[in-house]
C-alpha cells in the first residue's frame, strides 16, 4: 500500500511540474505579446514573434521592423528581449533573408543594446555592454546548424537578456519600388538544460605587416590549450581585400589536422567542420592567414579601417556544460618553429569567381568606386565582432605592487620586454623649490621619454646612459612658441615614423609634433572657450595623457577638464572623433591602447554631490562602446594618475594620492592566478586531474578528526613563524640590510622593470642635479595650479600640491 501512495505521489508531482511549465510558457507569451513592438504588415501575417512549440520549448522571431536602406552598405540593428526571465537555450536558428538584397546577417547576444528604437544604424553600436556571436549568415553561404544536444545559454544569471540582430544591406537596387524589409532569423529555444553548450574561440593576428608588392606573406597564430575538451563543428574567417586563404588547425604530438580552410574573399558566415575534431589539454591551436601586398604602394597593418588587413580565424565549438566556458581568444605565436610544418594546403589560395568576389563585399559596379566611407563602416563592425565579447577584467590580488614603497605615482609603462616601468616621485615633501616628474613612455627601442612640468621640459634617456640623448623646451622658461613649452603633460613616439608627439599641457592647450631628431614639424589644439558651455573639436582643458594607435594612425588624447577623449590623425592632425560617456564624470585622466581595438581609460573622482565612480574603463575603439569597467578589490581608487596595457590585455594603473600600482588580469587569467595559489597541490594546475583529487580526498575520510585538530593548533605557529619571516624579508629586500637601498627621498624617480629584480631604478632628480647649468638651489617656485588638481580629502576642494606634505608657501600662478 504505502508502495502505491509513494508511486501516486510521484505521478501527481511529475504531472503538477508539467502543468506548471505549460502555464508559464503561456503566460510568458502573453506578457511578451504585451510589450512587443509592432511590425510592418508587408513583413508577415502574425504579429506573435513568440510561437510555443511544446511544453518546454518555443520559437523566437528576430526580424528587421520593415526598413528601407536609402544607400549601398547600410548596417542596420534592432533588438528584441528574451522573453522568459529563466535561463534558456537556443538550440537552431532559421534565417529569412534575399540574396538580391542581404548582403550578410549577424546575431548577438548581450544585456544592453544600444539603442531602444525599433531600428537604427548600427554605427551607434550593437550592444552598450559585453556582447557574443551567437550566428552568422550570408549569402551563398550554408545556415549554421548546431549539433543534437548543444545549445547557446542565455538568460538566468549569465546568459544575456537581448538579442540584437545586425543585417549589412549591401547593393539597394532591389529597393527602388521602396518595399520595406523584414529580413531576420527564426530562433529555436528550450528551456530543457542541454548537456553541452556551445561557445567562440577566435584566433586573431594583432602585429601582421604585409610589405608593398610583397606577393606573398603569412601571419600565423598559435596557442597551447588548457582547458577541459571542446569539441568544433563550424569556422568562419574573415581578412578584408589582401586575404588570399585562411586555415585552422589542430596540433597534437606534431601531427597537424584540419579544422577548416576557406577563402576570405568568400561569403563569410559560418561553415561546417567537415570532419569532427576536438581539443585536448595541452593541444595546440593553430592559424594562418596569406596575404598578398601586390598592388599596394606602401606597408599594410592589422587594423580597423578598409586600407588596413584583418587575420581572424573564428571557431564554434561545444562543450559539456558543467566546464563550459563561453568565449576564448588567442592572439599570439607560441611556437613559430612549428609552422615549418604546416600542410601546404594552407599556402594555396582558393580560386573565387569575380562575381563572387563583388557579392562577398557587397559593393557592386555601380557603387564600388563611390562610397569609400561604406568600406570604413563594413571594417568598424567587423572589429566590433572581435571586440565585443566576454572581455572582464579583475585586479590580481597576489600581485605585489601594492606592498612597494613608492612615492606620488605619476607614469606608467611597459618596455619592449613587457616588464613595467614606474615613474613616481619618492618619499619627498615638494617645498617652495622643486621640479615636478609627471609624464613617462617608452619607445620601442627601450629610450625612456620623460616630461617634467616645472622644468616645462621633455627628455629622452638611455635606459644605461648618463646623458640625456635628446632635450625638448628650455629648462625654467615656459613659453608658446616652437621650442618651449608650458607644463607639458606626456610624449609619445610613433613605432613606425619616430615623430614626437608632446601633450603641452597644463597652460598651454595643444598637441606638438617633432621629427625624430627633434625638430618641429607641426601642432593643433586650442584653450577651450568655457562661456560656450561645451568644448569643441580640438579644443583642451589639460591635454594629460596620449595614446598612438597605430592600428588606425591616429593619435588619441585624454582631454582632462572636459571628462574626453579626443582621437586625431597621427599625419595631418586632423580631428577624427570624441569618446565621451556619462560615466567618465567631469575628468577623464589617462588613456591606453593595445593593438586590435581595445582603449583604457581611468577617470578622476567627483565633484562634491556628483556620483561618478572613480573607476578604469575598457572600451571598443572602433564602436567607443563601455565593455567593461574595473576597480580594485584591494585598497581603492584615489586619484588614479595614468595607465598602461600590454598587448595580453594586462592592465597596470598608477595613483598619485594612493601611492599605488594596481594589476589587472582578464578573468581567464585571473583562474589562473587562483589556480597558481594552490601550487602545493600540483594536480590543481591540470584542470583534468581535479576530479582524481576530488576521489581520492573522499578514500581519505578515516582519521579526518585527528588531521583536523593537528592542523588548528598548528596553524597559530605557522602564521606566527611566517609573519616574522616576512617582516625580516621585507625590511631587507626593501631597505637592504643597512638601509642603503631605501628610495631617494628628493626626487622623482624610475623604480626598474617590475618584471625583473626592480630593485634598480634611474633616479631622475639626481641626474637633473648633476647636470650643468641645473642647481637645487635657486629654483624659483612654480605653482602647479591646475596641475594634478587632486581633491583635498578634508575640504573637498582642489589642492595646489600633489603631496601630503606641510601647507607650502603661498606662490603666484604659473604664467
Amino acid at each position: 500500500m504505502a508502495g502505491l501512495v509513494n508511486n501516486l505521489l510521484i505521478l501527481f508531482l511529475v504531472f503538477q511540474n508539467i502543468c506548471l511549465g505549460f502555464r508559464s510558457s503561456l503566460s510568458v507569451f502573453k506578457r511578451y505579446k504585451d510589450t512587443t513592438r509592432s511590425l510592418s504588415s508587408e513583413c508577415f501575417g502574425s504579429d506573435h514573434p513568440v510561437i510555443s512549440l511544446g511544453l518546454s520549448d518555443f520559437a523566437l522571431d528576430i526580424r528587421m521592423p520593415g526598413v528601407t536602406p536609402k544607400q549601398s552598405d547600410t548596417y542596420l540593428c534592432m533588438s528584441v528581449p528574451l522573453p522568459v526571465d529563466d535561463e534558456a537555450y537556443v538550440v537552431d536558428f532559421k534565417p529569412h533573408a534575399s540574396m538580391d538584397t542581404v548582403h550578410h546577417m549577424l546575431l548577438f547576444g548581450c544585456n544592453e543594446p544600444s539603442s531602444t528604437e525599433n531600428y537604427w544604424d548600427c554605427d551607434e553600436g550593437t550592444c552598450k555592454d559585453k556582447s557574443n556571436i551567437l550566428y552568422a549568415w550570408a549569402r551563398n553561404a550554408p545556415p549554421t546548424r548546431l549539433p543534437k544536444g548543444v545549445g547557446f545559454r542565455v538568460g538566468g544569471e549569465t546568459g544575456g537578456r537581448f538579442f540584437v540582430l545586425q543585417v549589412h544591406y549591401g547593393d539597394i537596387s532591389a529597393f527602388r519600388d521602396k518595399h520595406k524589409d523584414c529580413s531576420g532569423v527564426t530562433l529555436h529555444l528550450t528551456h530543457q538544460k542541454q548537456p553541452l553548450i556551445a561557445g567562440m574561440y577566435l584566433m586573431m593576428s594583432v602585429n601582421t605587416v604585409i610589405p608593398p608588392g610583397e606577393k606573398v606573406v603569412d601571419a600565423d597564430i598559435a596557442c597551447h590549450y588548457k582547458r577541459f575538451p571542446m569539441h568544433l563543428f563550424a569556422y568562419r574567417v574573415h581578412t578584408h581585400r589582401l586575404g588570399k586563404v585562411v586555415s585552422g588547425y589542430r596540433v597534437r604530438n606534431g601531427q597537424w589536422t584540419l579544422i577548416g580552410r576557406q577563402s576570405p574573399q568568400l561569403p563569410q558566415a559560418f561553415y561546417p567542420v567537415e570532419h569532427p575534431v576536438d581539443i585536448s589539454y595541452d593541444d595546440i591551436l593553430a592559424a594562418r592567414c596569406v596575404f598578398s601586398g601586390e598592388g599596394r604602394t606602401a606597408e599594410t597593418h592589422i587594423g580597423g579601417t578598409a586600407s588596413d588587413e584583418m587575420c581572424n580565424f573564428y571557431i564554434m565549438y561545444y562543450m559539456e556544460a558543467k566546464h563550459a566556458v563561453s568565449y576564448m581568444t588567442c592572439t599570439q605565436n607560441a611556437n613559430p618553429d612549428m609552422f615549418r610544418n604546416i600542410p601546404p594546403e594552407a599556402n594555396i589560395p582558393v580560386p573565387v569567381k569575380s562575381d563572387m568576389l563583388k557579392m562577398t563585399h557587397g559593393h557592386h559596379e555601380e557603387t564600388k568606386d563611390s562610397d569609400k566611407t561604406s568600406l570604413l563602416q563594413q571594417a568598424k563592425k567587423e572589429e566590433e565582432e572581435i571586440l565585443d565579447q566576454n572581455f572582464h577584467i579583475e585586479e590580481a590580488v597576489e600581485w605585489p605592487g601594492l606592498d612597494l614603497k613608492l612615492g606620488q605615482v605619476s607614469g606608467l609603462a611597459l618596455d619592449p620586454e613587457n616588464n613595467l616601468v614606474i615613474f613616481h616621485r619618492g618619499d619627498h615633501v615638494w617645498d617652495e623649490k622643486f621640479y615636478l616628474p609627471h609624464g613617462l613612455s617608452i619607445d620601442k627601442n627601450g629610450n625612456y621619454w620623460a616630461t617634467d612640468v616645472a622644468l616645462h621640459q621633455v627628455f629622452k634617456l638611455g635606459a644605461d646612459d648618463k646623458e640625456p640623448l635628446l632635450i625638448l623646451g628650455v629648462a625654467l622658461q615656459p613659453g608658446s612658441d616652437r621650442s618651449h613649452f608650458c607644463q607639458p603633460t606626456d610624449v609619445a613616439v610613433d613605432p613606425v615614423t619616430g615623430n614626437i608627439y608632446v601633450s603641452d599641457g597644463y597652460c598651454n592647450s595643444r598637441i606638438i609634433q617633432f621629427s625624430p631628431n627633434g625638430l618641429y614639424v607641426m601642432q593643433w589644439g586650442e584653450g577651450t572657450e568655457t562661456s560656450l558651455g561645451t568644448a569643441r573639436p580640438g579644443q583642451f582643458h589639460i591635454p594629460h595623457s596620449l595614446a598612438l594607435i597605430p592600428d588606425f594612425g591616429q593619435l588619441c588624447v585624454a582631454d582632462r577638464e572636459n571628462g574626453r577623449i579626443q582621437c586625431f590623425r597621427l599625419e595631418t592632425g586632423e580631428f577624427t572623433r570624441e569618446i565621451k560617456h556619462k560615466s567618465f564624470g567631469r575628468e577623464l585622466f589617462a588613456v591606453s591602447y593595445v593593438p586590435g581595438g581595445l582603449l583604457f581609460a581611468v577617470n578622476g573622482k567627483p565633484y562634491p554631490g556628483e556620483a561618478e565612480l572613480v573607476q578604469g574603463f575598457v572600451m571598443n575603439f572602433s564602436t567607443a562602446e563601455i565593455i567593461d569597467t574595473f576597480i580594485p578589490l584591494r585598497k581603492s581608487f584615489e586619484m588614479p594618475h595614468d595607465v598602461v596595457a600590454s598587448e595580453d590585455k594586462t592592465v597596470f594603473v598608477g595613483d598619485v594620492h594612493a601611492r599605488a600600482v594596481w594589476k589587472f588580469a582578464s578573468t581567464e587569467k585571473s583562474e589562473t592566478i587562483v589556480q597558481a595559489r594552490l601550487k602545493n597541490n600540483p594536480e590543481s594546475t591540470d584542470p583534468l586531474k581535479k576530479q582524481e583529487t576530488q576521489h581520492l580526498v573522499g578514500q581519505t575520510s578515516t582519521g579526518v578528526s585527528f588531521v583536523l585538530i593537528t592542523t588548528l593548533l598548528i596553524i597559530p605557529v605557522v602564521v606566527l613563524l611566517a609573519i616574522l619571516a616576512f617582516i625580516r624579508w621585507r625590511k631587507t629586500t626593501v631597505y637592504g640590510a643597512d638601509g642603503e637601498h631605501k628610495l631617494d627621498s628628493s626626487s622623482g624617480r624610475i623604480l626598474g622593470r617590475l618584471r625583473g629584480k626592480g630593485s634598480g631604478g634611474l633616479n631622475l632628480g639626481n641626474f637633473f642635479a648633476s647636470r650643468k647649468g641645473y642647481s637645487r638651489k635657486g629654483f624659483d617656485r612654480l605653482s602647479t595650479e591646475g596641475s594634478d588638481q587632486e581633491k583635498d580629502e578634508d575640504d573637498g576642494t582642489d589642492s595646489e600640491e600633489e603631496c601630503s606634505g606641510p601647507p607650502p608657501l603661498p606662490a603666484p600662478s604659473s604664467p
